[in-house]
Formats: structure tokens, C-alpha cells, sequence
């Protein structure tokens, strides 16, 4: 053999074959099996393969680059060791087809597996090899040899392999590197996983649903997996956390036809109108209970009982602010003044509206005209209307209270006046007692509560308050009774708020009568109250 320098170039083929071998072994994935299920090598197994190379020869060697094939057995000692005997053979010649040359390859290598995926594993390895080259060429050559390769599983006991190869000769007198890349096919034997037929990583022997989809998540025994319950089994379900009862897709996704947020299947009320708000029962709720439901109702807190327009406003017909359906006086006029249920107010009840009445402050039962004034005569010429007064033949000038009485007195110069303008005691008409009693009668009230007024009126006048008896009787009985009459006058006063210290209380019994005693009408006028103003104050 002739001697050949070892060439530069020789560093450039290396680089490209290294690299292309580590793109094949580590970096390429394809999908072709399930990884669980990936042969990875264990411990006892034996591998056989096939393949087919391509080796460049050393230029010193003077052959040219040709493909070949051989075979390779493996023995795995562990899951990352393996011995493993290989060889090839190359028909190749010397430059032209008449100088054939063949070369034979035999070697042994320790091989070291490192996983990358659970189907996909890098190796590399090295060990001996004896080389044999016949015809145009004659030579045996020992060399030492390193490999870098990837494997990656195909099936449960078959791999497809690709690798490079560096074979170093440095025992004879020329040193030659020969590099190599083959790829080929292994299956592997004695050992590894056992049979799983639908590829679920259950083996068969143990899989009590054998037939199970291909990507099916399963349980311990190969059964499919539903862990949301929504009939789609996990792996091909999209959407994994679906809610009990709600209805999904093909791909396990639930579904909601109106659009409120609440799955089919657990939407008790699937007919949401769109923009509607929902309970959590998928139902319209409607707040103001308007039968506009919320989300639709521009106007939320319609009071109850109002009616409203398709948008949930109230509506006011009459325009007198209150709500139709409130409005109990629905076809009350422009500007007339109502109360709170949308009827007209007539406040002094004469049958005209407030705000037409001229005349508002009409007795009650007093006919009045359009305009709200009394329509009667007073007859007396007091200032009350006949059908209000209760004294309708009073005096012409003789002051009247508000249903038309004569004043029973007033108070001038710190002295009570009658009309005629005399100072006199004034008798208290009107106020009596129950039958040998000083409790007053209930018709006494109203002529008490006109004194007290009056009284309040003057709050400089003092006044003695006298009670007086008929002669029936002994002075025994009838001084206590009249002073107790005069005293309970008192206390009625001062609980309308006449001041105690402006009154004094007296009782005469039977000694100032006024009339005889000997009759029935004279004895009734000598029992009276009086009272006399005892005292001024500038």
C-alpha cells in the first residue's frame, strides 16, 4: 500500500458527519409512537438489527466512499449499558470498476445509553474492530473505534437507529481514519414492556378495557378517564373542568346558547333574552319586580305597582307625577295639585279642587261655587254662613266665636266687661257638676277652655274664682262643696295652662245667692261659678 499523508481536508468531513449524526440522534422528534410505551432497552434484552452504511475511507487506504450493509446483536447488561458485535461489507474499487475491492468489518463495542424522551435516547460508545480489504487491495487492519448515535422507538420492540462511526488504525504502518454514518432497524427481544395493544400503557394481561382510544387519559386498569363527568374522556377533552350537568361539544366544551354565562344543562332558563342578568340559576331577575328583566331596565328602581314602557320606565299619563298603576286619579288636568295617589286636593272639602278654590278656607258643609266661595247668606250678619252657625239669631255688632257664639266676656281695664261696658263678676254659664259633686260635666269643657284662652291672652290678670251653693242643704255640706267646685275650675285651668300663683279658688256655700232660694229656677242660678278680677299688675 502506498503511504498517504493524513489531508486537512479530512477534519471538515469529520465536522459534517459528526454534526449531521447528532442533529439525527438528538435533535429530530418525530411523533411516531406513544412515548409510554417507547423502547428504551432494560436490563437481559438482546436487540438484532439491520442496516445500511456509508463509509469514506482514508485516502491512504486509495478506495472510494461506497454504501454497504451488515447487521449488529446486542446484549443489554443494564438499561445504560449494552455489549454489543457489528459488521458491515462494502463492494468499493481503487478508481475504476475493473480494480473491485471489498471491505469486511468486524467489531465489538461497550456502548453507554443516556434518555433524552421516553422514546428518544442518544449513545455513544467504542471498542475494537478487525478490517479486511480483498482484491485490488489485500490487507487486514486492526483498529480501535468510537460511535455516537440516537435511537428512537418505533414500537414496543422496535427502534429505528442512526449513527456515525470513527475507526482509527494505528498498528500498521500507515495510520488510517475511516468514517461511517448507518441507520437501520432494531428489535429487540427477552424482556422490555409487555404487550399493550391499544397503547394506554396498561399492559394487555392487566387491561380491563382493551380497546381504549388512542390519547384517552386512563385509570390503573386501562379504563378511559372522565374526571368531569361530561361524557367526553380526558386526553381529547378541551376542557377538562366542565361543571356537573352542563352539556358540552365534541371536544368536551360546554355549551350556552343564550350567551348569560351559565352552561346549557345547568341553565334552568336556556332563553335568556340577550343582555338580560341572571341568577345563578341562569334566570332573569327583574329587582323592581317592573316584569322588565335587569340588564334590559334602564330605569331599576321603579316603585311597586307602577306601570312601565318596554324599558322599564315608569309612566305618568296625566303628568302629575305620580305613576300610572300608583295613580288612583289617573285623568287629573294640567297644573292641578295632587296627593300622594295622584288625586286633586280639596282641602276644605267643598268639592273644589285647591287649586281653583278662590275661597279655601270654607266651612265644612258649606255650598260654595265654581270658584270654591260660599254660596249661603248669614243671616245674623256674624261672619258665619248660616250652615256653620250654631247661634244664628245673635245681636247685630255682639262679637261671635268661630261657629258663631257671643264671646262670653272680655277682659278691658284689668276688669271682666259685659256688652254694656259694666265691671261685674262674670258667671261662668254653662259650667256645671254632677249632683252633689265637684266633678264637671263634660259640657263644661268647651266654656272652660274659652275662659283659659282668654285668660292666657291677659297675663297680668289675676282672678279669684268663686263657687257658690242654693240653700239646700246645711252650711256643713255646701261651704266644703263649693270651695271643692271653685278648686276643680282651678285645676282645670291650670292644666290649659293658666298659672297656678294668677288664681285663687273660694267657695261662698249658700250666702250670696243671686235668686230666690224658694224655686226651682232661682235655686239653679244661685249655683254657678263666678269669677272677679282681684288684682292688676303694671
Amino acid at each position: 500500500m502506498e503511504p498517504i499523508a493524513f489531508a486537512a481536508s479530512d477534519s471538515v468531513r469529520y465536522g459534517v458527519l459528526a454534526s449531521s449524526l447528532a442533529c439525527l440522534a438528538l435533535l429530530c422528534e418525530p411523533q411516531l409512537t406513544n412515548p409510554a410505551l417507547a423502547q428504551t432497552g432494560s436490563g437481559g434484552q438482546l436487540e438484532v438489527g439491520v442496516l445500511g452504511q456509508y463509509t469514506s475511507y482514508d485516502e491512504g487506504v486509495a478506495v472510494e466512499a461506497k454504501p454497504g450493509a451488515g447487521g449488529r446483536i446486542a446484549f443489554f447488561l443494564t438499561s445504560v449499558f449494552a455489549l454489543e458485535a457489528n459488521g458491515d461489507y462494502t463492494v468499493t474499487n481503487r478508481g475504476t470498476d475493473t480494480e473491485r475491492v471489498t471491505v469486511t468489518r468486524l467489531g465489538a463495542d461497550l456502548v453507554a445509553y443516556g434518555q433524552v424522551t421516553s422514546w428518544n435516547a442518544f449513545y455513544v460508545g467504542a471498542g475494537y474492530e478487525r478490517q479486511y480489504y480483498r482484491g485490488a487491495t489485500y490487507q487486514d487492519e486492526d483498529a480501535a473505534n468510537v460511535i455516537l448515535g440516537g435511537r428512537i422507538s418505533v414500537g414496543s420492540r422496535v427502534a429505528f437507529r442512526i449513527q456515525g462511526r470513527g475507526t482509527f488504525a494505528p498498528f500498521g504502518t500507515i495510520r488510517t481514519v475511516n468514517l461511517s454514518a448507518d441507520a437501520g432497524i432494531s428489535i429487540f427481544a427477552f424482556g422490555g414492556p409487555p404487550r399493550d395493544a391499544d397503547l394506554d400503557t396498561v399492559p394487555d394481561k392487566h387491561d380491563v378495557c382493551p380497546g381504549t382510544p388512542q390519547g384517552v387519559s386512563v385509570d390503573a386498569q386501562g379504563c378511559p378517564v372522565d374526571s368531569d363527568g361530561d361524557g367526553v374522556f380526558d386526553g381529547p377533552d378541551a376542557c377538562p373542568g366542565t361543571p356537573p350537568g352542563a352539556s358540552v361539544d365534541e371536544q368536551g366544551c360546554p355549551s350556552d346558547d343564550d350567551s348569560d354565562g351559565i352552561f346549557d344543562g345547568v341553565d334552568v332558563c336556556p332563553d335568556t333574552p340577550a343582555g338580560a342578568m341572571v341568577d345563578e340559576a341562569g334566570c332573569p331577575t327583574d329587582a323592581d319586580a317592573d316584569a322588565v328583566f335587569d340588564g334590559l331596565d334602564r330605569c331599576a328602581d321603579t316603585p311597586a305597582g307602577a306601570e312601565v314602557d318596554p324599558s322599564g320606565c315608569p309612566v305618568d299619563s296625566d303628568g302629575d307625577g305620580v305613576f300610572d298603576g300608583i295613580d288612583r286619579c289617573p285623568d287629573t288636568p294640567d297644573a292641578v295639585a295632587v296627593d300622594e295617589f295622584g288625586c286633586p286636593t280639596d282641602s276644605d272639602m267643598d268639592g273644589v279642587f285647591d287649586a281653583n278654590d278662590e275661597c279655601p278656607g270654607t266651612p265644612p258643609n258649606t255650598e260654595v261655587n265654581a270658584r270654591g266661595c260660599p254660596l249661603v247668606s248669614d243671616a245674623d250678619g256674624d261672619g258665619v254662613p248660616d250652615s256653620a252657625d250654631r247661634c244664628p239669631n245673635t245681636a247685630p255688632g255682639h262679637p261671635v266665636d268661630a261657629v258663631g257664639c257671643p264671646v262670653l266676656f272680655v277682659i278691658a281695664g284689668g276688669a271682666f266687661v259685659t256688652q254694656q261696658g259694666q265691671q261685674e263678676k262674670l258667671i261662668l254659664q254653662g259650667v256645671n257638676f254632677q249632683t252633689s259633686r265637684s266633678r264637671l260635666t263634660q259640657e263644661s269643657y268647651a266654656i272652660l277652655d274659652l275662659v283659659a284662652a282668654s285668660l292666657l291672652e291677659h297675663p297680668d290678670v289675676h282672678i279669684e274664682i268663686g263657687g257658690h251653693t242654693d240653700a239646700t242643704g246645711t252650711d256643713a255640706i255646701n261651704n266644703p262643696l263649693s270651695q271643692a267646685r271653685a278648686q276643680a275650675v282651678m285645676a282645670y285651668l291650670a292644666r290649659k295652662g293658666v298659672p297656678l300663683e294668677r288664681m285663687e279658688a273660694h267657695g261662698y256655700g249658700s250666702r250670696q245667692p243671686i235668686a230666690t232660694n224658694r224655686t226651682r229656677e232661682g235655686r239653679a242660678q244661685n249655683r254657678r261659678v263666678e269669677l272677679r278680677v282681684i288684682e292688676q299688675q303694671n
